[in-house]
């Protein structure tokens, strides 16, 4: 388990009560933003004088500053307190850096997906996931090849910012935040944690979304199930590698291909957006990433150590963007 208590009675130090420094933990731990409705979902409370005293608190002591939102109706809080943050060991976290609408959106979505499922050992960051994701892998010699530690020592793209949870039964929950339409993050998403999914005997991808547009989690879960149960027969895979490796040699320039009308044939039927991401994927990770059209994960989804699942979310998000862009350099509080 995370040693969580440590980290609360430090914050704690700072003059607030264990509750009040057990959300704060959260909030910076995963998010660096939030909501007065969201301690008060946390603390199990009405959302009444007791929360807006803590959060004036805060402000007043200049550990968060305040956001106005659109036609005044709150206030997004951003915890950015150096002092704060060195306490739980994490001085240079991304939270504290000054905001930005996607990062107020992602930062109130992550937020309300951890607090909802308060039965999970939410992990965040790359260390702690190394640590739990490898006592739990059937193949820990796959770790280091998806990004376990720095991309300066393995190479290759660290651990997602999104939190992965860990339940008692040890099945990790990967957190994906789906936030428009656009699936082609998702399948980057994907693919990157391919070999960490098929190593690992139970996880769960996890789909998030607010309430609007209708639909956005099941298609983000729809393509997700498409694109990791969809393989290419052997035959094909041959096809798909002389495309890709003829593709390049085009790119780099003066090479033409030796059967043009052949070459012209596979660009178009490799022109889907997986492979295409794939492709940009082959030329950074090499060969490696053919194992994701060529296995799949299909036997894991059929017998349930795979699992595809969304939750929509109660709130809405976006209103909050005009605020970001209206205040993010006159926030209501001094930073320090």
């Amino acid at each position: 388990m995370i040693a969580w208590s440590p980290r609360v009675q430090a914050v704690a130090d700072f003059g607030f009560t264990q509750r009040q420094a057990r959300f704060l933990v959260t909030v910076m731990r995963h998010s660096g933003v939030c909501l007065q409705r969201q301690y008060a979902t946390f603390a199990g409370i009405i959302h009444g004088q007791t929360t807006r005293k803590f959060f004036a608190k805060l402000v007043r002591l200049r550990y968060a500053s305040a956001y106005r939102c659109r036609h005044n109706r709150g206030r997004v809080y951003q915890v950015h307190h150096k002092a704060l943050y060195r306490a739980i060991g994490e001085t240079d976290s991304r939270h504290r850096r000054p905001l930005s609408p996607a990062r107020v959106v992602h930062g109130l979505m992550r937020l309300d997906a951890v607090l909802a499922d308060s039965e999970l050992v939410w992990l965040a960051t790359d260390a702690e996931k190394a640590v739990h994701l490898t006592a739990l892998t059937r193949e820990p010699d796959r770790l280091p090849h998806i990004g376990i530690g720095t991309s300066a020592t393995t190479g290759h793209v660290p651990f997602e910012k999104f939190p992965i949870g860990i339940d008692l039964d040890g099945r990790a929950v990967f957190l994906y935040l789906a936030t428009d339409s656009e699936v082609g993050r998702l399948r980057a998403f994907l693919q990157r944690h391919f070999e960490l999914l098929r190593s690992l005997p139970a996880w769960t991808l996890r789909i998030v979304s607010p309430p609007s547009p209708i639909g956005l989690a099941e298609l983000h879960a729809t393509t997700a199930r498409q694109d990791l149960t969809a393989t290419l027969r052997p035959v094909l895979m041959d096809e798909l590698r002389r495309y890709f490796d003829e593709r390049r040699k085009v790119a780099d320039g003066g090479y033409e291909p030796p059967d043009q009308e052949h070459f012209d044939h596979a660009e178009q039927a490799f022109n889907s957006p997986r492979c295409q991401v794939l492709y940009r994927r082959w030329l950074t990770e090499g060969d490696r990433v053919f194992d994701f059209v060529s296995e799949g994960l299909k036997p894991a989804l059929e017998s349930g150590a795979g699992r595809i699942e969304t939750v929509i979310l109660p709130h809405q998000y976006r209103h909050l963007l005009p605020l970001v862009n209206s205040t993010t350099r006159k926030p209501q509080g001094p930073r320090t």
